[in-house]
């Protein structure tokens, strides 16, 4: 009997092995294509707990078979690309509970919808990624995501309450962060929770130095397990904080409790056309200095994009070509007269009325006057205003994925992070590398944060391309080392970044993420892979592009 047959006998969800199913989940947004077995779409929690079991009695008799989470799909790592057993959680997307401004949901809601549901009582949970059209809250969590308002409101970890997990043993646990007494008696509970959080306990008091010298020297990342974010092991314990980011690795949610915070209803905004990257030497810490909501960058082959493609733009949103046409009648009026900038930078400014959040905005750009750059600064009374840049920032790599021909998309290096003071000094190497491969490629990121996304364009018939691949990575993680900055700040490591955990931690580091899975996870049931355990080698043999040497 195969595993497509003996699942059907143990869930009440579907179980698909189809081979139009099984090359659709062969791959995410990202360059790599891994086939599983089969697909399956668990109908509750009690069907993700049979499955963990069935795969747990498979691996203690010696079958290589494992489990790998994936909710939207939108992934640019290869984080739910798996050779066996697809979890797709599309069953579990129930909108459970909304009070107290915290709300309970299953993780295959998506985030538009997740979204709709909490402004009814003017809340918001306020780390969306710019994919919020089309991922899920689960898949937010499996990389503690961040995105626009990253700079106030910090990423998704920030706002994990909770999890309900299935673990190794099968069953649903909730995961919280424990203090105090409430965690010394869990460290004394005779169980299997009891157990975890010994272990747990006792590698963060044993290695407390090593996690403090190799935890990420930036404010922004999601690589690694966030063992230095996680408490001390003896006064408090997260173990939900180590789970969000985990891409599955460690087990399969089945429930999320986010807290959520009040939006500000008004928005002015301060856009600066640069000419000269040596102008953000004085304008980073400028900005930073006003202490906006939002610091976004995109540059000008971006900028490009979004003029070339202005009416799939419109589309997005959901405006009328003509409305938009005239909405950028001022960028085309400085296209004629001064050429693309080389970077568009957008400084947000929300308030609770729109009088403070224009005053914060002008002031900002009159400080930025002063300045004396070749910069071209205006200022964006209002929130409409403000809509076509973000539709451009928001949706660049949409437009990248579907409208040019002959290339694809290959993102690799879109989600390092660099110190924000540094930026003046590291683009420009940046720029020299990527001079070096003859690429198209656009670069935006939330510059307030020095977290950056860079996009090549590669065609999926060129020879070199894995080499191109392996060679560009190379010399842009050494770079970014040298400003002692993270591969990831949001996407996570997945097949892609994997390989290079090491690199940045160092072994000491590893062999501890090492032994949080082992502790999660002994018989390697969840996602393998992921976090630790892929070689470059390894990686580069899942590349999708058939016509590489």
């Amino acid at each position: 009997m195969d595993i497509v047959e003996e699942l059907k006998k143990v869930l009440k969800g579907e179980v698909d092995g189809r081979d139009e199913t099984l090359e659709k989940y062969s791959r995410d947004a990202s360059i790599f294509v891994v086939r599983p077995l089969v697909v399956v779409r668990p109908k509750d929690t009690e069907d993700v707990e049979r499955l963990v079991k069935f795969v747990s009695l498979k691996k203690e008799s010696g079958e290589n078979v494992s489990i790998t989470p994936r909710a939207g799909g939108t992934d640019m790592s290869g984080g739910p690309l798996g050779t066996s057993i697809i979890l797709d959680t599309a069953h579990l997307d129930a909108f459970l509970q909304l009070e107290n401004k915290t709300a309970t949901v299953e993780p295959g809601m998506y985030f538009r919808d997740f979204d709709k549901e909490t402004k009814k009582q003017n809340l918001e949970l306020p780390s969306y990624p710019a994919s919020r059209e089309i991922c899920t809250v689960g898949g937010m969590v499996a990389n503690d995501s961040g995105g626009e308002k990253n700079l106030k409101y910090g990423k998704t970890a920030r706002y994990v309450e909770s999890l309900d997990v299935v673990l190794s043993d099968g069953e649903v646990h909730t995961l919280e962060n424990l203090k105090d007494d409430s965690l010394q008696e869990k460290l004394q509970e005779e169980s299997f929770e009891g157990n975890l959080y010994r272990k747990v306990s006792e590698l963060l008091v044993k290695n407390k130095d090593v996690i403090e010298k190799g935890k990420p020297r930036v404010a922004k990342n999601s690589s690694g397990y966030a063992l230095w974010d996680i408490g001390d092991g003896v006064s408090s314990l997260n173990l939900a904080r180590l789970l969000t980011g985990s891409q599955g690795a460690l087990g399969v949610f089945t429930k999320i409790k986010f807290k959520l915070v009040t939006p500000r209803p008004y928005s002015s905004m301060v856009v600066v056309f640069l000419k000269d990257i040596d102008d953000l030497r004085e304008m980073v810490p400028e900005v930073l200095k006003s202490e906006p909501e939002s610091f976004e960058s995109y540059d000008n082959h971006t900028f490009k994009i979004a003029v070339k493609y202005f009416p799939e733009l419109a589309l997005q949103m959901k405006a009328g070509i003509i409305s938009l046409g005239f909405s950028f009648l001022p960028e085309i009026g400085m296209l004629l007269t001064g050429g693309v900038p080389k970077l568009v930078l957008m400084v947000e400014f929300r308030s609770d009325s729109q009088q403070d959040a224009y005053k914060k905005a002008k002031d900002l750009s009159v400080n930025l006057e002063l300045l004396k750059s070749s910069a071209k600064i205006r200022l964006i009374k209002n929130e409409h205003g403000t809509r076509k840049y973000w539709a451009i920032r928001r949706e660049s790599f949409n437009l990248l994925r579907n409208k040019v021909r002959g290339l694809r998309t290959a993102p690799f290096i879109e989600d390092f992070v660099v110190p924000p003071l540094s930026i003046p000094d590291f683009l420009p190497k940046l720029n020299s590398i990527l001079s070096e491969f003859n690429l198209t490629y656009t670069i935006a990121g939330h510059i307030g944060d020095g977290n950056f996304h860079i996009i090549p364009l590669i065609d999926p018939k060129r020879k070199d391309a894995s080499q191109v691949i392996h060679d560009l990575s190379e010399k842009v993680y050494a770079l970014v080392f040298s400003y002692h900055g993270s591969i990831s700040g949001e996407h996570n490591d997945g097949l892609v970044r994997t390989p290079y955990v090491e690199a940045m931690f160092g072994s000491q580091m590893t062999r501890l993420f090492e032994e949080i899975e082992s502790i999660f996870d002994p018989l390697g049931i969840f996602n393998p892979g992921k976090k630790v355990g892929t070689t470059l080698l390894e990686s580069e043999r899942k590349f999708d592009f058939p016509g590489s040497s």
